[in-house]
């Protein structure tokens, strides 16, 4: 007979279907599972064996009373122990492809689910990494985490980046701290031959978005011979450095945040392109209105905006706002000339992000064809059963005369 599991055990509700979980699905959602005084009692991030109605183990999840995402699965060994070397080893296969991938270190090292650490993303520059524990049982297991990550990749300096919406869901509180080693001015970052700044502490998210990079990439091939790019929701330039880097006549980077457009401009300063860049701070959709009534016009013009649908409430909103900047943004591209517009909405699906985009395009009096579709990076691997991990869509468009 084997004996029980000393660990606490949640249960599915008896017409749930345990399929989805046991063919990968991670998530348990709190209408999903038997809320009973026990389960309510478990600190946030505590260890605990599923089980379905039945009370056959699923796997092990970690519980979290207080968010809508009640259980996450973490192994499906109801038995394996989180510690050291488990981390260790979840760390070194995500390290194992990455070093495939890219000459230098610094990319996307754990892309939450996707790498089996779910809740958790850790971005690497060089010898520093920036973790952001986003699930409750990250921040209890911060200390061994980062031990492991040390461990795996021999980085100096690690920064803790408690911050953002996906933290307070789990009803974490917000904290950024450097947790080893020193930090005191942004990091340089080269990629795709241009050179960006990475604010570490101050910056959003962990400072850089590395998911963009292949998106970038095609961008600056389309002004690679020269061309006048306008980029929009810039950040620290992520589209315009990388054309000025190919070979574009001159750049504009528009953006909310006065510290990351000074970011853009130290970056163009040091890639050394020659080629200027200029900056204007303020609200995306007013600047863009502002420059149509100036007669402006860009052979690329780029988008690339927060969230504007998080989740499946704000969807309706989020697609009038993808579609209000396509409507604005069309006016500013030359006859034959490029427009990019992306969503980081994971609750805009592709289809639906397309024909908003469509919609607004042809609200501005502009037709185009679609000439690629991209996704992030392969340092942000999918997990299939989770459409979450898969974010990330950017059409780039030819617009017609």
């Amino acid at each position: 007979m084997i004996p029980p599991s000393p660990r606490p055990a949640v249960r599915l509700r008896p017409k749930v279907d345990p399929r989805p979980l046991r063919h990968g699905f991670p998530w348990v959602y709190a209408d999903q599972l038997v809320t009973d005084r026990r389960t309510r009692a478990l600190d946030p991030g505590a260890l605990a064996v599923l089980e379905d109605a039945e009370r056959r183990p699923l796997g092990l999840v970690t519980v979290n009373p207080n968010s809508k995402i009640i259980a996450r699965m973490l192994d499906r060994d109801p038995e394996a122990e989180i510690g050291a070397d488990w981390l260790a080893t979840r760390l070194r296969h995500a390290l194992a492809l990455r070093a495939r991938l890219f000459d230098a270190p610094f990319y996307r090292l754990v892309h939450a689910e996707g790498d089996r650490l779910p809740g958790v993303i850790i971005d690497r520059f060089g010898d520093l990494a920036v973790i952001q524990p986003n699930a409750a049982w990250a921040q209890t297991h911060l200390d061994a985490l980062v031990a492991a990550l040390v461990s795996v990749t021999g980085v100096a300096r690690v920064v803790c980046n408690g911050t953002g919406r996906a933290r307070a869901l789990e009803g974490l509180p917000e904290v950024t701290e450097v947790l080893r080693g020193h930090v005191d001015a942004p990091v340089p970052v080269a990629m795709n031959g241009a050179t960006y700044l990475a604010d570490v502490l101050g910056g959003q998210k962990t400072g850089l978005f590395f998911d963009q990079r292949p998106n970038h990439a095609f961008a600056a091939s389309l002004v690679r011979g020269g061309g006048r790019v306008l980029d929009v929701f810039a950040h620290v330039g992520g589209f315009a450095l990388a054309a000025l880097a190919a070979g574009a006549d001159s750049a504009l980077a528009v953006d909310s945040s006065a510290p990351a457009l000074a970011l853009a401009e130290q970056g163009a300063a040091a890639g050394g392109t020659g080629a200027p860049l200029s900056t204007r701070r303020g609200d995306a959709f007013a600047v863009m209105e502002a420059l149509a009534a100036e007669g402006a016009r860009f052979d690329l013009v780029v988008c690339d905006p927060p969230a504007f649908a998080p989740n499946r409430g704000a969807l309706d909103a989020g697609l009038r706002a993808y579609e209000r900047v396509a409507r604005l943004a069309a006016p500013l591209v030359a006859p034959g000339g490029y427009l990019a517009l992306c969503s980081c909405s994971h609750a805009a699906d592709l289809g639906a992000f397309r024909a908003a985009c469509a919609r607004g395009i042809g609200r501005a009096g502009r037709a185009g064809q679609i000439i690629r579709t991209g996704f992030a990076g392969p340092d942000h691997p999918q997990l299939p059963q989770l459409a979450e991990s898969g974010y990330l869509k950017a059409l780039f468009w030819r617009l017609d005369g």
